[in-house]
């Protein structure tokens, strides 16, 4: 069972960057496409807003307009991990922001594209924007 752990949420201003890990202790992440959702507060789990994805193969593919040019997502395979960096943060942005993974060939240029099509959840990691 895939157990996926997000870490380096937090209190920022708005401009400021935060970088979100998502991490996984047994199993390779290389296997998997790995989403970002984020969910707003008062928000249902099914209105979790994908923000973006990157594949076995290495592309990313981004779901969310309001975060295009500000929001990226690399991995970091010499350590297991998979991020998120939040640049040029904004009061909108506040969220809780889950990490997803859902299986994949390797080397595929997949990625799934609703909350629905991944099978394994992290438990989120808070992201607070405010002066």
């Amino acid at each position: 069972q895939l157990r996926l752990v997000e870490s380096g949420g937090g209190l920022a201003q708005p401009g400021e960057s935060l970088t979100l890990s998502c991490t996984e202790s047994t199993f390779r992440l290389e296997n998997y496409a790995i989403g970002w959702f984020r969910q707003a507060p008062g928000k249902e789990r099914k209105e979790r807003m994908g923000l973006l994805c990157i594949s076995t193969g290495g592309g990313t593919t981004n779901f969310e307009d309001s975060v295009k040019g500000r929001f990226t997502v690399s991995r970091d395979s010499a350590n297991n991990t998979v991020y998120l960096h939040l640049n040029n943060l904004q009061s909108e942005d506040t969220a809780l922001y889950y990490c997803a993974a859902q299986p994949a060939a390797r080397g595929s240029s997949w990625c799934p594209r609703q909350y629905f099509e991944f099978d394994y959840w992290g438990q989120g990691t808070q992201v607070t924007v405010s002066e």
